[in-house]
């Protein structure tokens, strides 16, 4: 089985990214392909761009997708919706293939700093993202990241550590 993982954030510091992560210690030796939206910038989508052509790092995320068995993702909320990095990466590539996310099984999550653990992003991404070609087959929120996860340990809130296994054991068996 081929991971294709990635946090929807840009940030050096990204709780996100440290999330996914940590969920990816639960796959050991599997093949895991984690990205950083760094390594895709490209110019703010438009049609009049679009004209000229697609960058190529929008047909590299998009290979990245083709190639996996499975995603994993973990979506920052800025401004109650999806970073502006990884909407900017979404709108090339939706261009380029409507099923962005190709059908594959995606385990989707969010991390923020507030009680809500990005609830809005999340709400958000499991309407749309099964229209983009998103099988998402579990999703896990994890509010208050400061309080409830260590860098060294993870997640260290009892009751979030359990939900979260629970739902990597589920999404594992529907695989």
């Amino acid at each position: 089985m081929k991971i294709f993982a990635f946090a929807g954030s840009n940030s050096s510091t990204s709780i996100n990214r440290q999330l996914v992560k940590f969920v990816l210690r639960s796959f050991p030796g599997t093949e895991v392909n984690l990205i950083d939206l760094n390594d895709y910038l490209m110019p703010v989508f438009s049609v009049d761009l679009e004209k000229n052509g697609f960058p190529e790092p929008a047909y590299h995320f998009l290979k990245n997708i083709e190639e996996c068995d499975v995603i994993i993702c973990s979506l920052a909320e800025h401004n109650r919706s999806y970073s502006a990095a990884f909407k900017n990466i979404f709108d090339w590539c939706s261009r380029i293939n409507v099923k962005v996310f190709q059908d594959k099984p995606m385990f989707l999550m969010t991390a923020s700093p507030g009680g809500f653990g990005g609830g809005n992003v999340m709400a958000e991404a499991q309407k749309f993202f099964p229209q983009f070609g998103a099988d998402i087959k579990e999703a896990f929120s994890l509010p208050k990241f400061y309080e409830n996860f260590d860098a060294e340990n993870g997640v260290i809130d009892p009751e979030l550590l359990s939900g979260l296994k629970a739902k990597i054991e589920n999404f594992k068996k529907q695989l």
